[in-house]
């Protein structure tokens, strides 16, 4: 079977299912879209990683990525594999040592562990057939458009009320909003410089 390599396109709130969030997956070089709903907890777990983000403490996946690195294990790529009444499965191939392992994966888990180590995400083509879509040019632009915090009066704060605000949404471990508000910061910076 021919895999589809995809990248992460939109981390955002769901729009079929309150509460929970999707992770938009496009197709490289192609104009499918693969959504998957999410929980939260999982998407701040992406967020993190896609922000480079240093939590106070690590996360389940950084401690996962922690523990593969002391014993010489590397994800080489995830594999969304599969497609069972409306629920995804997905494989990390890992290497240690020249062999080659495959492990079964919650899909939201092994994107996650892709962004930390850098890795391709592929799936099949007729996951891509059942469950892809094609956005329209309005809709793409909606979903790469940036979102702005919960209460973006924020923007009209100074640097140094920002940089307490990013603060305690780190302290609160609120790692989405903290990805936000140091988005505005370095747009001050950049304008102010």
């Amino acid at each position: 079977m021919n895999k589809v390599r995809l990248d992460i396109m939109a981390l955002s709130h769901s729009v079929t299912q309150s509460h929970n969030y999707a992770v938009v997956l496009g197709e490289e070089n192609g104009k499918r879209r693969l959504p998957i709903v999410i929980g939260g907890f999982e998407a701040q777990a992406i967020a993190v990683a896609l922000e480079n983000m240093t939590p106070n403490r690590p996360l389940t996946h950084d401690l996962f990525k922690n523990t593969l690195d002391a014993f010489n294990i590397e994800i080489k790529e995830v594999v969304i594999n599969n497609l069972l009444d409306g629920i995804f499965y997905a494989q990390l191939i890992c290497e240690q040592d020249g062999n080659v392992m495959q492990i079964d994966a919650r899909t939201s888990d092994a994107i996650s562990m892709a962004v930390r180590y850098g890795c391709p995400i592929y799936t099949f083509e007729f996951i891509m057939e059942s469950a892809g879509v094609i956005l329209d040019e309005d809709e793409e632009t909606k979903t790469n458009a940036p979102t702005k915090p919960k209460g973006s009066s924020i923007e009209t704060m100074s640097l140094a009320g920002l940089e307490r605000l990013l603060e305690e949404a780190l302290e609160k471990e609120d790692y989405e909003r903290a990805a936000q508000i140091r988005d505005i910061i370095t747009k001050k910076k950049s304008t102010e410089s």
